[in-house]
């Protein structure tokens, strides 16, 4: 039974973290309003000097804006979150799934793991970006950062292999 609670919880909050990644990314799409009406303010004419080119209805920009930054960020800050949760959960004495125990309990290559796999989230963002898929762009950063999230929740949940 209180396992049953324990994954009900932790499936809620991967959902959380999910949809919440889905949120941002849509609220980044959507188009700035005007202070003075609900309508969406017209793009301005696009001229030699507007760097901001309209391709298939999405606005071309800079790889390195604000958004992914904040994207960037967070997927590093879920892949942190992952580091700590499987070493308390190695700590606890539970055996991790994916990787070995060898591998975690290396502290260095462990972290060389986990700045790979944030390096390769933003490498097939910028992959998507040079493509012009700026969508995929995102919902990459997005889905990576939940996934991570939901792994360190999941880690921080389980329950310890011997009695403290």
């Amino acid at each position: 039974m209180k396992q049953r609670f324990r994954m009900r919880i932790l499936n809620m909050l991967c959902l959380l973290a999910l949809l919440a990644g889905a949120a941002m990314s849509l609220a980044a799409q959507e188009p700035p309003q005007s202070p003075d009406s609900d309508a969406p303010v017209k793009p301005a004419p696009q001229t030699a000097t507007n760097p901001a080119v309209i391709i298939d209805s999405h606005p071309i920009h800079r790889f390195w804006d604000r958004e992914n930054d904040l994207w960037f960020a967070a997927v590093g800050a879920g892949r942190a979150l992952d580091f700590a949760s499987s070493l308390n959960m190695r700590r606890r004495g539970v055996n991790e799934i994916f990787l070995t125990n060898g591998i975690v309990d290396n502290h260095p290559l462990f972290a060389g793991i986990e700045a790979a796999a944030t390096a390769a989230s933003i490498g097939v963002s910028y992959l998507f970006h040079s493509t012009g898929h700026h969508r995929l762009e995102h919902w990459t950063s997005a889905i990576h950062f939940g996934v991570a999230t939901g792994g360190a929740i999941r880690n921080y949940s389980l329950e310890s292999a011997h009695a403290n």
